[in-house]
């Protein structure tokens, strides 16, 4: 949930990180910092591993448009490589921060984004409104109506709706395995990195063992870094991370997330887990992990690709050992390698 697009990170310690790229903006940051000011420094920006051929690349071009509005809430989305009157095929990526946090410019220079615009794929980058503010029922609502708008707009932004894949990167990651089940028609095919497909056991609705060796947040601190009313986009230097921070160190994500209590009703939750909803018919489906997550566990990974299986569904799971959330950890040259096969995955269901 922390990070999405391009980032090398090497850890002198597991609390202390010396050196970050961060590609997307172009410029490096020398510091060492504990994870919890990390977290604070990085939720603005999306990350992910960079690949030397990719970590000069310049942000491609994009137009920004409204697809929806809820309220006063305006929800926007950013199209790169549109060309009207084209039949492209198309990718729609939803951006993690655990649902509370982040936005659609958490896209830009990532090996993966940038060889499909190469390839001349259409990317569609959406907000959805976040939480606590919207509970997960609008949340869906959001992907929902992002993804028929996507669909209904297709010879405007020239591209094939016959042809979409959905991706996202830890909560947008478990909001590409919803987009499963929930989306009609079906995508093509989805790409979670780092993603989940359950969102009430323990490792979410208890507390968190590693966030609570961070600085504790207090329920005041927590509640102050929130709002009252609708949002998709937050103001930069928002610290709704402390949100964050204070739900996992009490467990108290499903909860804060949903309006509802999975240790008393866990039954709501069945339409909100995609591992409780694969069937057959759900899409061909690309899981990539790091084993040594400390954010989301690389078992929800192993768990969904052992479901697919049980359901007879084409997938595969990439294991990236030793590697954090963001695939922190990994070496470029693997980066490249599971970017390739991310861009084959999406391209033998798209074309």
């Amino acid at each position: 949930m922390l990070s999405q697009l391009e980032v090398i990170i090497s850890l002198r310690t597991p609390r202390r990180v010396s050196r970050v790229l961060v590609s997307a903006a172009n410029f490096l940051y020398d510091a060492c910092v504990t994870r919890f000011e990390f977290l604070q420094t990085v939720t603005a920006g999306v990350l992910s591993i960079a690949s030397p051929r990719q970590s000069s690349s310049q942000a491609p071009s994009s137009i920004t448009v409204t697809y929806k509005t809820a309220g006063r809430c305006e929800i926007q989305a950013d199209v790169f490589g549109a060309s009207e009157g084209a039949a492209k095929p198309a990718l729609m990526w939803i951006h993690g921060g655990a649902l509370i946090f982040g936005n659609r410019k958490w896209v830009g220079t990532s090996p993966f984004h940038t060889r499909l615009l190469q390839m001349g794929y259409v990317i569609v980058s959406v907000d959805y409104r976040l939480a606590p503010e919207t509970k997960l029922p609008g949340i869906i609502d959001d992907l929902q109506d992002a993804y028929r708008w996507v669909g209904t707009n297709a010879k405007r932004f020239g591209l094939d709706r016959n042809r979409i894949a959905v991706a996202g990167a830890s909560a947008g990651g478990y909001l590409t395995q919803m987009a499963g089940f929930w989306l009609k028609p079906r995508p093509r095919v989805l790409v979670s990195y780092y993603g989940y497909g359950d969102i009430v056991g323990s490792w979410y609705s208890e507390p968190d063992e590693f966030y609570r060796r961070q600085p504790l947040v207090s329920k005041e601190d927590a509640h102050a870094s929130i709002g009252n009313t609708p949002l998709s986009d937050p103001p930069p230097g928002n610290q709704r991370d402390k949100f964050y921070l204070y739900c996992r160190q009490n467990g108290l994500w499903p909860r804060e997330v949903s309006g509802h209590d999975p240790h008393t009703e866990p039954h709501w939750f069945d339409r909100y887990c995609p591992i409780r909803n694969v069937t057959p018919q759900y899409p061909p489906t690309l899981l990539i992990h790091g084993t040594a997550d400390t954010d989301v566990p690389y078992s929800l990974s192993k768990d969904m690709a052992a479901k697919l299986t049980a359901e007879g569904v084409e997938h595969e799971l990439i294991t990236v050992t030793d590697a954090g959330h963001g695939l922190t950890g990994a070496k470029p040259e693997e980066i490249d390698r599971i970017s390739d096969r991310a861009v084959n995955f999406v391209k033998a269901h798209t074309t």
